[in-house]
């Protein structure tokens, strides 16, 4: 196998999963935008998702992600990195249906990690059956968190329990019809070494002290599962729902973003692809000025320049995912950080070219350009801002030139 091949158990899960999104995720978006016109709910569940669950459960792509033979097919990074690429092209559907969706897969490498036996019993397996939904809550609103280091949540013990107070937002998953259970970051000692006084606990939703305040919407939308803020007000948590123990947050949080990185930039590119199919459709059947509109050169240039990056930056996520698979998360650290910052920025630019070719059409919920627009755009946020992973970048290369002389 060539680095540019997938194993054969990767190609025959990227032929059953490209005929499941032929064959019912893609035709079930109109019948997905309908039901949630219905409800009027923003936050509804609708029934089209528990139909397309049943089908990817019947058909044996569930739980695709995870690396673990025990909890899933045991994928390597390499193999699932071109399935969330497939998964992106449908992103409100496709990765909930084969139960691969975020921030449900990166808790769920936590708690197989991390988790005790009972977490294990009470939390992952239903997670895994799909039967409940997880949020994970980090980000807190009067700090800057793209510092982790600046979380004020407390986390202060009481003989065998500790007591959560803090407020947090961008709380992904809390809306959602099922959600149960939360993992939160927060300090259990402000006095330790800066990456030693965050923990990890877990936290059931309905625990007395938690108060869901609101959703947020991001560029106007509504997410079905919501970004939730979440007030904390002397929330009590046995000391044994501490992850892997005190001062382990951040080691917990690097094992669990560099997959996550891995998926969103697939998914990423998923939806750029997708956004060139429909650019490339649409110029093909419009005429503006007697011509169409595929024979203007600024457009023929787009679609160049898109069929470059897309290719380009898949190449770059590839390499990290086989680094992750080969060396390890630490050693793939560049290439995971330059990875969330190219995809995101080259998808985004080729999803705002797409909707300039759609004209007025682009910006509304005819296609689902405008939506994948808003959710790349918040990406450069999520997971760590651009700025973060160019910081760490750049002072790679300076540490090569430290002490060199012009």
């Amino acid at each position: 196998m060539s680095f540019f091949e997938t194993t054969e158990r990767g190609k025959k899960y990227q032929e059953e999963l490209l005929d499941f999104m032929d064959a019912h995720v893609y035709p079930a978006e109109a019948v997905y935008a309908e039901q949630m016109r219905e409800a009027g709910d923003p936050h509804h569940h609708p029934q089209i998702l528990e139909d397309l669950k049943a089908e990817a459960k019947r058909r044996g792509l569930w739980n695709l992600f995870h690396p673990h033979p025990e909890w899933g097919p045991g994928l390597t990074n390499y193999e699932y990195a071109p399935l969330a690429e497939i998964m992106g092209r449908s992103p409100h559907l496709a990765p909930e249906a084969t139960n691969c969706n975020a921030p449900d897969t990166g808790n769920m490498e936590v708690f197989t990690l991390f988790g005790n036996d009972e977490h294990k019993e009470k939390y992952l397996r239903p997670l895994l059956e799909g039967e409940i939904r997880s949020a994970f809550a980090m980000t807190e609103p009067a700090v800057a968190s793209s510092d982790a280091t600046n979380i004020e949540m407390r986390m202060e013990r009481d003989g065998d329990e500790y007591v959560l107070n803090g407020r947090k937002w961008f709380t992904s998953n809390a809306m959602h019809r099922n959600c149960a259970v939360l993992i939160v970051m927060g300090k259990t000692d402000p006095t330790a070494a800066p990456h030693r006084q965050q923990s990890m606990m877990v936290v059931p939703l309905d625990a007395p002290g938690i108060t869901v305040v609101r959703n947020l919407p991001v560029f106007g939308y509504q997410d079905r599962e919501g970004h939730a803020e979440v007030v904390f007000e002397d929330v009590r948590v046995p000391a044994s729902d501490v992850l892997a123990g005190e001062g382990e947050g951040f080691a917990i949080s690097q094992a669990r973003l560099g997959p996550g990185r891995i998926h969103h930039c697939m998914r990423a590119i998923g939806m750029a692809e997708r956004a060139l199919e429909l650019l490339c459709k649409r110029a093909l059947t419009r005429e503006t000025f007697g011509q169409p509109v595929a024979e203007r050169s600024n457009i023929q240039d787009w679609i160049a320049e898109a069929r470059i990056e897309i290719e380009k930056s898949r190449l770059l996520t590839l390499k990290a995912a086989w680094m992750m698979d080969t060396v390890g998360n630490k050693a793939a650290r560049m290439e995971i950080a330059a990875i969330k910052v190219d995809v995101p920025n080259v998808a985004l630019q080729i999803v705002d070219r797409a909707i300039q070719v759609h004209g007025g059409g682009g910006v509304t919920d005819d296609f689902p350009l405008a939506s994948f627009w808003a959710h790349l755009r918040t990406l450069r946020l999520a997971d760590g801002p651009d700025e973060v992973h160019k910081r760490t970048l750049a002072r790679q290369e300076l540490r090569k030139y430290a002490g060199v002389t012009a």
